[in-house]
């Protein structure tokens, strides 16, 4: 049984600069951070400190190092990991997880997916060069991705190529699954398995391409939708522990034997990258007809969400009822907030005196956020054991990649090398 630990999720506070037209109409800055501290004074007097805070010139770079960098490092050992950006429609929280494509995006101003794909494949590849220089076996490597959007309470697969745009109003047929382990997944969506970080970053353009967007009085191009783009991870490779054991016998002088099989572990992340939409005052978006109803789904979709984080982040309520089944944001995001994952919540703000309402309601919620406790576990499996592939993993995976698996498995059971696809 793996160890269980306990692991608080991360928030960081990320204030935009002011636009053009904030500036033109004489908003003041009402934001001020303090030197060398991760802290934030509102106002005169309204401060709030988080594990990062990020002023209006902050790099995306520094963005990244500083919250996900470490995350797609622990989905190499068997981690899940969640990164999602909350914030007021139009204070930058697609800008911050780079689903927007816009195509003039410099390199400097890529967001967290971009470059959470680039570290992972370069990681990838890292981890075969080492082998290899090493002269020990290389690890086996399946990437596959999903994307999903929850609009009006509608799960959407951005994948599914089948799927009319201009349906959004039908029955989706995904559904949402607990396995006998708490964990969630999700049937009847698309899963892509690629071999590049060129083949990733092209279906998540095709997909953010899929996204439900409009125009509002707050913000020219704003989400109508929340996005969850999610991207599995499975490694198969020598045990740590054995290879040691295997370079300290043979430095002895000592070896194994013909009898001795190597072996394998098979570990598995999952890690969630949520664009949630902007949370906004229907008065001040001037929506009305279709956009005010997506605005009113929005916003219970994040209440539902600010209900869990209260109900996890309240110390006097140990053990108490947690909400999840309010919403399917929230039943999507369970392993996320009190679950299995390493977890980053992004709080996006404006600094302009306008917002000052909704800027402080994102940093009361935010700062309840950081109470919770995950309960993070090693996603491992030991190949040397018999294991019995449940009906509810064969849910989880999608039908392709979980097929490979298993002939991967199998076949190293038997000592061979033939499947999958080598390191």
């Amino acid at each position: 049984m793996a160890t269980q630990n306990d692991c608080c999720v991360k928030v960081s506070l990320r204030i935009r600069p002011q636009m053009a037209k904030e500036k033109i109409e004489g908003c003041h800055i009402c934001t001020l951070v303090t030197p060398g501290e991760p802290q934030v004074l509102l106002g005169k007097d309204k401060a709030f400190t988080y594990d990062f805070v990020f002023d209006i010139d902050a790099q995306q770079e520094s963005i990244y190092r500083a919250c996900v960098h470490k995350l797609i490092e622990g989905c190499f050992e068997g981690y899940n990991a969640t990164v999602f950006a909350y914030g007021q429609t139009g204070s930058g929280k697609t800008y911050t997880m780079g689903t927007g494509f816009d195509m003039n995006v410099s390199a400097e101003e890529q967001g967290i997916i971009p470059r959470a794909v680039h570290q992972l494949f370069q990681g990838i590849q890292q981890r075969r060069d080492d082998a290899q220089a090493a002269g020990t076996q290389a690890p086996e490597f399946k990437v596959s991705a999903q994307f999903l959007e929850l609009y009006n309470e509608e799960i959407l697969d951005l994948f599914d190529s089948s799927r009319d745009p201009e349906s959004r109003g039908r029955k989706s047929n995904i559904k949402i699954h607990e396995d006998s382990s708490g964990s969630i997944y999700t049937t009847g969506v698309t899963s892509r398995l690629v071999a590049s970080e060129e083949e990733l970053l092209q279906c998540l353009k095709l997909g953010a391409l899929s996204r439900t967007t409009a125009s509002t009085q707050m913000n020219a191009q704003s989400s109508r939708s929340h996005a969850i783009f999610t991207i599995y991870l499975c490694q198969m490779r020598v045990c740590s522990h054995l290879m040691n054991g295997s370079a300290d016998a043979q430095m002895n002088g000592v070896s194994d034997g013909p009898i001795s099989q190597p072996e394998y572990e098979t570990l598995t992340a999952k890690f969630h990258f949520v664009d949630l939409a902007g949370s906004e005052r229907l008065k001040r978006t001037g929506a009305t007809g279709e956009r005010a109803r997506e605005g009113i789904s929005i916003n219970c979709g994040l209440l539902a969400l600010g209900n869990v984080i209260s109900a996890l982040g309240d110390q006097t309520k140990k053990g108490g009822h947690v909400p999840y089944r309010d919403s399917k944001l929230t039943r999507l995001l369970q392993d996320s907030l009190g679950g299995n994952s390493r977890t980053v919540m992004i709080a996006c703000v404006s600094p302009s005196d306008r917002d000052f309402m909704e800027t402080l309601n994102t940093l009361k919620y935010a700062n309840r956020a950081r109470n919770i406790k995950n309960k993070v576990v090693v996603n491992q499996d030991k190949t040397s054991q018999q294991i019995q592939l449940s009906g509810e993993a064969d849910c989880r995976w999608n039908h392709g990649l979980q097929m490979e698996i298993r002939d991967g498995r199998g076949q190293r059971g038997r000592g061979g090398m033939e499947g999958g696809t080598r390191g």
